[in-house]
C-alpha cells in the first residue's frame, strides 16, 4: 500500500510542474527585420576592415642561421620559393643562373619547383662565400666603415646580393666602391641590414656542390 501511495505522489508531483511550466513559459517571437531568409555574402577579404597597418613584416626567428636565411629571403622575394624577378634571379634568395652553376645546378626549372634544394643551394653558396672571404671577415670584422659596423654576417649578405669579389673591394677600399644592384640596393644597405647575425655554424669551404 505504502509503494502505491509513493508512486501516486510522484506521479502527482510531476503533473503540477508540468502545468505550472506550460503557463508561464511564453512564446518568443523573432522580429522580420532579423530572421535569416537566405545565405548572406562574406564580406572578406574583398571589403574587410582592418585595425592595424597591411604592411607584411618577417618572420622573426632570432639572430642564428635560420633567422639569418629567413630575414634574407624575405627581403629578396618575400619568402617566395616559385618566383622570377625581371632580371632573371630565381627563387625565395634570388639566385643567377651563374652562381647556381657554380654550385653543380643547372636546371633552373627543377631549381624553382624544389624548395629543398633552394635551402641546400643557399647554405652552399654561404659555405663557399665564407671561405672567399675568410680573410677579409678576420681583418674588417668589428670595424665601421662608412658609418656601418662590421659583422660577419653583414658581410656573407652583401656577398650573396653582390658577390664576393665586389665585397672584397668595397672592405679594401674603405667603402669607396659601393657597388649596387639593378633595384639600387647597396652592399652597405646590406652590410647594415643584416649585421649581427650568429653564422658560426656555416662551416667556410672551398668550391662546394649542392
Amino acid at each position: 500500500m505504502k509503494k502505491w501511495i509513493g508512486t501516486i505522489g510522484m506521479l502527482t508531483m510531476i503533473f503540477i510542474l508540468a502545468s505550472f511550466t506550460s503557463k508561464t513559459t511564453k512564446k518568443v517571437s523573432v522580429p522580420s527585420s532579423l530572421k535569416v531568409n537566405e545565405p548572406t555574402m562574406v564580406l572578406f577579404p574583398k571589403n574587410k576592415t582592418t585595425l592595424r597597418t597591411t604592411s607584411i613584416f618577417p618572420p622573426f626567428i632570432g639572430s642564428s642561421y635560420v633567422g639569418f636565411k629567413e630575414a634574407l629571403g624575405f627581403k629578396e622575394s618575400s619568402g617566395n620559393y616559385f618566383i622570377t624577378n625581371t632580371y632573371g634571379y630565381l627563387g625565395k634568395y634570388q639566385f643567377g643562373i651563374a652562381t647556381l652553376n657554380l654550385m653543380g645546378v643547372y636546371n633552373a626549372s627543377q631549381f624553382l619547383l624544389d624548395p629543398e634544394l633552394q635551402e641546400r643551394a643557399f647554405y652552399t653558396n654561404m659555405a663557399r662565400n665564407k671561405w672567399i672571404l675568410r680573410k677579409d671577415i678576420g681583418r674588417f670584422k668589428g670595424k665601421r666603415i662608412k658609418g656601418v659596423q662590421i659583422t660577419e654576417s653583414g658581410i656573407l649578405a652583401a656577398a650573396h646580393l653582390a658577390g664576393a669579389g665586389n665585397v672584397k673591394r668595397f672592405l679594401r677600399s674603405y667603402g669607396n666602391h659601393d657597388k649596387c644592384d639593378a633595384y639600387g640596393t647597396s652592399i652597405s644597405a646590406y652590410l647594415q641590414k643584416f649585421g649581427g647575425y650568429d653564422l658560426s655554424g656555416v662551416s667556410p669551404k672551398r668550391n662546394p656542390k649542392v
